[in-house]
C-alpha cells in the first residue's frame, strides 16, 4: 500500500506495465512476490475505477429519476385537473337534468291548473 500511495500516478490497469513500474521503483528479487504485488495493484486500481463509474452512474440515475418524478407529478396533476373538470361536467349534467325535471313538473302543474 505504501508503494501504491507514493507512486499511484505511475500505475494503471495493465498488469505487465505495473510489473515494469515495480521493477523501476523497487528491487524485488522474488518473481512471485513481484507478480503478486503487480496483480494486487492492478486489481486495486480497476476496483477504484469501477467504483467511480458506479458512483457516476448512480448519480446520473438519481438525476434522471428526479426528472421522471417531476414529470410524473406534472402528469398526475393534469390527470387530477382532467378528472375535476369531468366531475364538473357531470355535475352540470345533473343540474341540467334536475332543471329539466323541474321544468317538466312545472308544465304538468301549469296544465293541471289550466284544467282546473
Amino acid at each position: 500500500m505504501e508503494v501504491l500511495k507514493d507512486n499511484k500516478n505511475k500505475f494503471g490497469i495493465n498488469f505487465d506495465e505495473n510489473k515494469e513500474v515495480l521493477n523501476n521503483i523497487s528491487t524485488i528479487t522474488s518473481k512471485m512476490l513481484k507478480n503478486e504485488l503487480a496483480g494486487y495493484i492492478t486489481k486495486f486500481i480497476k476496483n477504484e475505477l469501477r467504483n467511480e463509474t458506479e458512483k457516476t452512474k448512480s448519480a446520473e440515475n438519481e438525476e434522471d429519476s428526479s426528472v421522471d418524478v417531476e414529470s410524473s407529478k406534472d402528469e398526475s396533476k393534469s390527470e387530477v385537473v382532467a378528472e375535476e373538470s369531468s366531475k364538473d361536467e357531470s355535475k352540470s349534467e345533473v343540474v341540467a337534468e334536475e332543471s329539466s325535471k323541474d321544468e317538466s313538473n312545472g308544465k304538468v302543474m301549469d296544465s293541471s291548473t289550466a284544467e282546473l
